[in-house]
């Protein structure tokens, strides 16, 4: 390939994909020649994600102009096959391949300049901490969860590397949409692509008109076609916090030792028990851990809680003024003020206003575009409530509602009373130290630590 060396990139892009005897059609080519950072394609079904994954990488790999690391990352190994093995037919194809495992748990692909090509398993975090990779390829991406589509962003960073993301939408609720979505309007970094399903020529010879693509149109729900065939995210109607994008709200954000802890908190049993871990920096709120737990009795949560490390900075708390109530038994908050000293501040919040009032946090800063609320991405319970994440205790995707009749169609002004325990949390927080309007600069309210 060092003959080559000294063209242009457009030009090393054709010798590369005539020597492998690949012809991108016309809804390829804006992919594979994007140079944005982090690139999302959402594909129907068939339409060849894999493939075009696996040629993207192909047409990168001398960019550097020296051995280069790049990871193929699925939620198990498994879901790497085919991108593996595309990849090592068309390096041996260009004649610059060295060594190819024959598994691919974990799998490697060494070309003949030392470049390495590696199968990473999402199920095993530690392996996304070693290293920083050149390029990364998200298989099956919509199936990954949202930690570790900030784990592989936050392995790019050093070197500066980029991320190619590849799947169909498994619905229309969850991180994957929603960045879609996000990434449709390109930024200088971001840049999202739809490969619908017919684009395969191989597969349906008509496009679109193809008898088949339009026998799906005309049986299956408008939600299918769009999601599966076309790759365009389709959310249902009715989600309380539209408002919410990952992009935006959801970011590393780290226990800052010595910055005073908050402990917002909504107490339940058979629906969830939450506990949200908040460091307040020039007034952004900061979602730092959680504690969500179902099925578990208050002191059970307050020793999860004691058991995290930012618990030492725990000054300040808030509890949905049901935690004062007695129910045959000693209320939540006195067990916390009794078991751990922590006094926990409360009123009473309308529903209806203490939603507007996080939604006021969810709106960016007009002049700085920047969120007045960011959370962990390991916050995963908090996360799936906003629609951007599955539940942690069924893998379903369950987010906060307005109420619905049994067409779908939004009936009265008042949520659904589930899936909110963690968003109730937040609620309570931000009135108890902002009340129903935001003023920049206005302290919080401190409890006592008896």
């Amino acid at each position: 390939m060092t003959q080559i060396a000294d063209t242009s990139r457009e030009e090393v892009i054709d010798y590369i994909f005539d020597r492998v005897g690949f012809n991108p059609t016309p809804a390829q080519m804006p992919i594979l020649t994007s140079r944005k950072r982090f690139i999302l394609v959402a594909g129907g079904e068939q339409a060849g994600k894999s493939m075009i994954a696996s040629k993207y990488l192909l047409s990168r790999f001398l960019e550097i102009g020296e051995a280069g690391l790049y990871w193929l990352v699925a939620a198990d190994y498994e879901r790497t096959r085919a991108e593996f093995e595309y990849l090592v037919e068309d390096f041996a194809a260009l004649g610059v391949l060295a060594e190819a495992s024959k598994r691919v748990d974990p799998g490697r692909i060494v070309l003949a300049d030392g470049t390495r090509i590696e199968t990473k398993s999402a199920k095993d975090p530690r392996t996304l901490a070693m290293r920083a990779p050149n390029g990364i390829i998200g298989c099956e991406a919509s199936q990954l969860d949202l930690e570790t589509f900030y784990r592989m962003r936050g392995r790019c960073a050093p070197k500066r590397g980029w991320l190619f993301l590849a799947g169909t939408f498994e619905g229309s609720l969850g991180w994957y949409p929603q960045m879609h979505t996000a990434w449709t309007i390109p930024s200088d970094d971001e840049q999202s692509f739809s490969l619908p399903s017919y684009t395969n020529t191989h597969l349906y010879p008509g496009g679109i008109d193809d008898p088949e693509i339009q026998r799906l149109k005309r049986d299956a729900s408008d939600d299918f076609f769009l999601e599966r065939i076309e790759g365009i995210p389709s959310p249902p109607e009715g989600l309380v916090f539209p408002e919410f994008r990952p992009n935006l709200h959801v970011a590393d954000v780290k226990w800052d030792i010595g910055t005073p802890v908050h402990l917002w908190m909504d107490p339940g049993y058979a629906g969830a028990y939450a506990v949200v871990a908040v460091q307040i920096h020039d007034d952004v709120i900061h979602v730092i851990d959680e504690v969500y737990e179902r099925g578990l009795v208050t002191e059970e949560m307050i020793q999860m809680c004691q058991s995290r490390p930012w618990w030492k900075d725990v000054q300040y708390g808030v509890i949905d003024v049901a935690g004062y109530q007695h129910q045959a038994m000693t209320a939540p908050a006195e067990l916390w003020m009794k078991n751990t000293g922590l006094y926990l501040a409360s009123s009473k919040v309308l529903i209806n206003d203490g939603t507007e009032r996080l939604k006021s946090f969810l709106k960016p800063d007009p002049i700085s575009r920047e969120s007045k609320i960011i959370i962990n991405p390991s916050c995963t319970g908090l996360l799936s409530e906003f629609g951007a994440a599955p539940s942690p205790f069924d893998g379903q995707t369950r987010a906060y509602r307005w109420k619905t009749d049994r067409d779908g169609n939004i009936v009265g002004q008042t949520p659904e009373d589930k899936n909110n325990h963690g968003i109730k949390a937040l609620i309570y927080g931000i009135v108890d130290n902002y009340g129903y309007g935001y003023v920049k600069g206005h302290d919080a309210i401190s409890v006592k630590r008896w």
